[in-house]
């Protein structure tokens, strides 16, 4: 005799297949399960969290570095000998290993949510690993190589630390869904204790972080201080080539207050326009001297360097990628240029009435200018007939012999120092970094009557922190952006800052009561869900096309013959 056992009909859980099925590989049913996860998978739950973090920390961190990404490639030029924009792919890997593993916590939390145990595929702890070890091996490499820039992190965050606080406080907020959840499911007390009191204290810290929180973009909008001017860093590098008289002239273009260069001294004693110690990367020595092109850019008098290109290279390599944006009159006055002389640049400033900054480097020894080099320097500068209260000196080799020689010069110095020892040298200016002055320093400064200039200064955030911060002046290789900045990016008076932040924590509280009274109710009428129950009687409430019906099994009795 055959006993059926009725048919049983599976509610369809395409939803549940893809996610069980893409994280861990379990695409039947009978393959997933509403037990425990073990503490294996847990350790690796934990990796998976702790990659996640680095990951967002690594990515926030080239996100911001944006404003600094040709000083980066330069420190790979000075490495490698080859100019190539090596920001490219490391934005490209970060983003594919962020977007990876930020899926994969999105679909850990799903399963949370469904009361799915978790149980990471071999394939993703591969990939989990890859992540996490070449994160790693790339946080120690910027720490060696471009340690001060992660001095970007705390000086961004002034601009963007209410913002970021907002979007955490909401992101938990919504985190209370699951948290309650997992709350009303559990029948341990001691588990519901523990994951409680350990969310309400990530959330109160979330609550009360403003407190913390300092931005000079923070203030009475009564109390900003005048536009910072602007200089144009190497001209305008971005648009044309740098340190040649059309990337000067562009920046003039941009209404720049000040120009600033790096000079060198040819071996006939001419002052000239050159950041690198060699000529390799911005003329084509390789093609007009190829014997010397690594030899020191010092060591070429002016005859030679004349007969130098100094714009081709930038048609080439195209280092900012701007040259599509060129028109066809500009691309032929770049492929035109040369190397521009100290005494050309003055002249071009003095037409226009335009500071100018250089930073001069002392020859190698054995030069013909080793011992000269500041005098020569000083004699280009009288002979050009730039006025004197144009042109910031920053040298402080034979500083006392200079003031008695051009007392009119701008004394400016390159070293930080405390505004007392500023005013005993006579130094009236102070050129940094923009990592090296905090807001209080800035502040100080200016009551000092020390007129601080900033470099390098490219993105529209860090000039309108700077800008709420007091200082006087920035360096930009980026003048056509900063243009387009005439007001902080944000301004918000303290009144109105806490006006925001007590109503989003109050918004954020309530929320979070009635999801864990909504969730306590759901729950207490009935159990732990398991969206992969068995509708025994769907079928007689379903059509066929709405359903997959199964015969489960048939089983078998003998009965007595």
């Amino acid at each position: 005799m055959v006993k059926h056992q009725p048919l049983q009909v599976y509610e369809r859980q395409l939803c549940l297949s893809c996610i069980t099925g893409i994280y861990g590989c379990r695409w039947k049913r009978y393959q997933r399960s509403h037990d425990d996860t073990t503490k294996w998978e847990l350790l690796w739950s934990l990796i998976l969290l702790l990659t996640f973090c680095l990951l967002l920390v690594w990515f926030y961190f080239w996100w911001e570095a944006h404003n600094d990404y040709n000083e980066f490639n330069w420190f790979l030029y000075n490495r490698s000998g080859e100019w190539s924009d090596g920001t490219v792919p490391i934005l490209a890997t970060t983003a594919a290993g962020f977007t990876y593993i930020a899926f994969l916590m999105v679909l850990a939390l799903c399963h949370i949510a469904l009361g799915q145990q978790l149980n990471l595929h071999w394939l993703h702890k591969i990939g989990v690993t890859v992540a996490l070890l070449t994160t790693i091996a790339g946080v120690i490499s910027v720490n060696q190589t471009w340690g001060q820039e992660w001095d970007v992190i705390p000086i961004s965050l002034q601009a963007t630390g209410p913002f970021l606080h907002i979007g955490a406080l909401a992101a938990v907020t919504a985190l209370s869904w699951i948290v309650a959840g997992q709350v009303a499911r559990a029948e341990k007390p001691m588990f519901q204790v523990v994951v409680v009191l350990l969310y309400l204290s990530v959330l109160l810290g979330l609550y009360v972080m403003p407190l913390y929180i300092t931005s000079p973009c923070i203030m009475e909008p009564t109390s900003l201080k005048p536009r910072p001017d602007v200089i144009g860093h190497q001209g305008a590098p971005m648009l044309a080539p740098e340190n040649t008289l059309w990337s000067f002239q562009r920046a003039l273009q941009m209404n720049v207050t000040g120009l600033e260069a790096d000079v060198a001294i040819s071996m006939d004693g001419v002052p000239f326009l050159m950041h690198d110690h060699t000529l390799r990367r911005t003329t084509d020595v390789e093609k007009v001297f190829p014997d010397r092109q690594m030899d020191e850019a010092s060591l070429f008098n002016w005859t030679d360097l004349q007969q130098l290109n100094a714009g081709q290279w930038f048609l080439k390599d195209d280092p900012f990628w701007m040259v599509h944006t060129l028109s066809p009159h500009e691309k032929t006055l770049i492929a035109n240029q040369s190397v521009c002389s100290l005494e050309q640049l003055l002249k071009l400033a003095s037409y226009h009435n335009s500071t100018v900054v250089f930073r001069l480097r002392r020859p190698p020894p054995g030069h013909p200018c080793y011992h000269s080099w500041i005098n020569d320097t000083l004699h280009a500068v009288q002979q050009s007939g730039v006025p004197q209260s144009l042109v910031m000196w920053t040298p402080d080799e034979d500083r006392a012999q200079v003031r008695q020689l051009a007392p009119g010069l701008i004394q400016t110095s390159v070293e930080k120092r405390s505004p007392q020892s500023l005013h005993q040298s006579g130094i009236s200016r102070l050129l940094l970094r923009y990592n090296q002055a905090s807001t209080q320093e800035i502040s100080n400064f200016s009551e000092s009557h020390i007129n601080l200039t900033l470099y390098t200064v490219n993105e529209p955030w860090l000039y309108s922190v700077l800008w709420c911060s007091g200082v006087s002046s920035v360096s930009s290789e980026a003048p056509h952006i900063l243009k387009k900045v005439p007001y902080p990016i944000w301004l918000m008076g303290p009144h109105e800052y806490c006006l925001m932040w007590v109503s989003a924590d109050l918004i954020s509280f309530a929320v979070v009561i009635g999801i864990f009274i909504f969730q306590k109710y759901r729950m207490s009428g009935m159990r732990s869900y398991n969206p992969e129950q068995i509708m025994l009687s769907a079928a007689v409430r379903r059509s066929s096309r709405d359903i997959s019906v199964m015969k489960e099994k048939l089983i078998f009795s003998g009965q007595p013959q």
